[in-house]
């Protein structure tokens, strides 16, 4: 009996420390490896995606950056997160992928450390994103979206194959 309270006490307290749990209160690691808060975007619209340079779609980054460019001074940011879950097509040091996505791309907003986005090892971040109601399930490849509001709620979630053009119409109504 004191092992059936023992469990359930300690999964009611990691499920409420995980529920109580918002975008801001994430922390990432740079490219160069330091923490930052996503505390830092609170009151912005976010637009965070998974990223790879040996894609498909990575051909994607030139989309975000124009959107980035266009919406910025409107509190609104593209958080990029490399993962070399999807066949190995993101392979390079957290280095390699920012000269590429700068060089390449002219990527100038953030590309943060390279994360796992799947599996027992994904980033709480990816975590906590998944499970947002309406939004859940494993991502399935390369370049799959999550629109965050200014309230640091995820309101849309867009596969790989959505392009940043297309997301352009929802980015407008919330930064406006």
């Amino acid at each position: 009996m004191n092992k059936i309270f023992a469990l359930f006490f300690s999964l009611c307290l990691g499920f409420s420390a995980y529920a109580a749990s918002d975008f801001y209160s994430f922390q990432v690691k740079t490219a160069d490896n330091k923490d930052q808060s996503l505390g830092d975007y609170k009151g912005q619209v976010v637009l965070v995606v998974n990223v790879a340079s040996r894609c498909g779609y990575t051909p994607q980054y030139e989309g975000l950056q124009k959107l980035y460019s266009t919406y910025k001074a409107n509190k609104f940011a593209v958080l990029g997160f490399p993962s070399n879950q999807f066949l190995g097509q993101e392979p390079g040091t957290n280095e390699e992928i920012q000269k590429f996505c700068k060089l390449s791309y002219g990527v100038d907003f953030p590309v943060f450390a390279k994360v796992d986005v799947n599996g027992k090892d994904q980033a709480p971040l990816y975590k906590w994103l998944k499970s947002n109601k309406g939004f859940e399930g494993d991502i399935g490849w390369n370049f799959n979206k999550f629109l965050i509001n200014r309230s640091g709620e995820v309101v849309k979630r867009y596969g790989s194959s959505t392009k940043p053009s297309e997301i352009e119409k929802d980015i407008k109504n919330l930064v406006n």
